[in-house]
């Protein structure tokens, strides 16, 4: 981007010949920023412009967890432990997880 010339007439707006040489009236803000940070990486301020980085692209993963075995193991032996009561929340009367000694 810091190769590429500068174009100082989308940061000025649209030119029109039957008004005066002056400046425009609004001046356009992101051709204004873009402008400014690149003089920021050519200057050596900013180390990159953020604008010149692609978005990140992570992929779903392509394993569901849940459809593991062992993960289903242990999900039937979490609740037939709750359906048949071996394990209990944690409370002020009971403390401590439930021991297999």
């Amino acid at each position: 981007m810091a190769t590429e010339p500068l174009n100082t007439e989308a940061a000025e707006g649209d030119r029109d010949r039957r008004f005066h040489g002056g400046a425009p009236a609004h001046l356009d803000d992101n051709e204004l920023a873009r402008r400014t940070e690149a003089e920021r990486v050519e200057a050596g301020i900013d180390p990159y412009d953020p604008n010149d980085i692609p978005p990140a692209t992570d992929e779903d993963p392509l394993v569901d967890p849940t459809a593991d075995p062992t993960y289903q193991d242990i999900q039937s032996v979490t609740a037939r432990q709750e359906a048949e009561g071996e394990t209990a929340p944690l409370t002020k009367d009971n403390p401590f997880p439930p021991t297999r000694y």
